[in-house]
């Protein structure tokens, strides 16, 4: 029978369950109910059989939850693994910069208009005063780290292994909250930065198959999305 079945409207509920919660953290997360970045509150609890408004026996624990500050609604913890609005973008602008550094060490640093698109789509994700000479500056410093010489087709192995590596850390966290436009994206505005100082050469190739598969991108698409970079926009 539920709690009150039967009582009339007025009468006190003889018995039901109530659940104490308890606060054992607190942050910040993007709220689902709200749609934005809210505090919350990260909450447990330990449910008790009333009657009569008393509590008689324990009926086990409850949550762990997530609460809304703001709307006060109850999540399961799986929320917080979606980033904030503030970390996401983060993310993102973090990405895009490593994509093109990528490409920019497997094809070199020599064509004017590589760095200019490249500055671009840098400044976009939120590096606003992104230059061609820092990006320049950066990518002669992963070839003196790795003791890769900058010469299109003809990559190192371990530099290869460093760029993947960079590539996997900067991505894998961001491809499961990017709706496939926006993988695409990321990869469409590497392409054309490969392709800036003519066609793509085996190690601009290689960099973007990585950064496709770092992005949950298939091999058919990536070739797909690597074909459209060639038509003008």
């Amino acid at each position: 029978m539920l709690p009150g079945l039967g009582r009339r409207v007025g009468e006190p509920r003889i018995w039901g369950i109530r659940t104490a919660w308890t606060t054992v953290g607190d942050g910040e997360f993007f709220c689902p109910g709200c749609g934005g970045d809210r505090n919350y509150q990260r909450r447990t609890g330990r449910r008790r059989f009333l009657v009569l408004g008393f509590p008689l026996l324990s009926r086990g624990v409850a949550g762990p939850v997530v609460e809304c500050v703001s709307c006060a609604q109850r999540f399961g913890t799986d929320c917080l693994d979606h980033p904030t609005t503030v970390r996401f973008s983060a993310m993102l602008r973090d990405a895009v910069h490593t994509v093109a550094l990528a490409v920019l060490t497997a094809g070199g640093t020599a064509s004017r208009t590589a760095l200019d698109i490249a500055v671009g789509a840098v400044r976009s994700a939120g590096y606003v005063d992104c230059t061609g000479d820092q990006l320049s500056n950066l990518v002669d410093a992963l070839a003196a780290d790795t003791g890769r010489v900058t010469t299109g087709d003809s990559p190192v192995d371990d530099a290869g292994v460093t760029l993947a590596i960079e590539l996997h850390e900067a991505l894998d966290p961001l491809a499961p909250h990017l709706a496939p436009a926006g993988r695409e994206s990321i990869l469409l505005q590497a392409a054309r930065i490969a392709l800036a100082d003519g066609p793509y050469t085996a190690a601009e190739r290689e960099v973007l198959a990585t950064v496709g598969n770092a992005l949950t991108i298939g091999a058919d698409e990536v070739e797909r999305v690597l074909e459209s970079a060639r038509t003008p926009s």
